[in-house]
């Protein structure tokens, strides 16, 4: 496994989804399958398009900063920092599984709003 390339693919991916072009990102970098565990979202590239389209046209001005990035093996692990409407922030964690062609094939995430107050100083990202 290529590891910088996964890490760069990984990040291209979910950048130009998130930024709405869902299908370029699934043509450029998803494989022959793509297994979801993100409940909200079917298996396969065409949910994924789906999903990412829909996301577009309801929250056309949403940002992501990708925070970090860290590859063993065939995964992936991005860690977000996500912008929404009206300043709502979440914190998020992506793991992608990557084939032997250097392509996407699975996804897991965990979402989490950032409260407007912690019990400490310290940042989610």
């Amino acid at each position: 496994m290529d590891l910088e390339r996964n890490k760069a693919n990984a990040i291209a991916f979910y950048k130009t989804a998130y930024e709405g072009n869902p299908k370029k990102a699934v043509e450029l970098y998803v494989g022959n399958e793509y297994i979801q565990h993100n409940p909200l979202v079917a298996d396969g590239p065409n949910a994924f398009i789906a999903y990412f389209d829909r996301m577009q046209k309801e929250y056309p001005k949403k940002s992501i900063e990708f925070v970090r990035c860290i590859a063993e093996g065939d995964l992936v692990a991005l860690h977000t920092h996500q912008i929404w409407p009206n300043n709502d922030q979440y914190v998020t964690m992506d793991f992608f599984r990557f084939d032997e062609n250097g392509k996407i094939c699975e996804h897991w995430d965990s979402i989490q709003q950032v409260p407007k107050k912690s019990a400490n100083p310290n940042t989610m990202y």
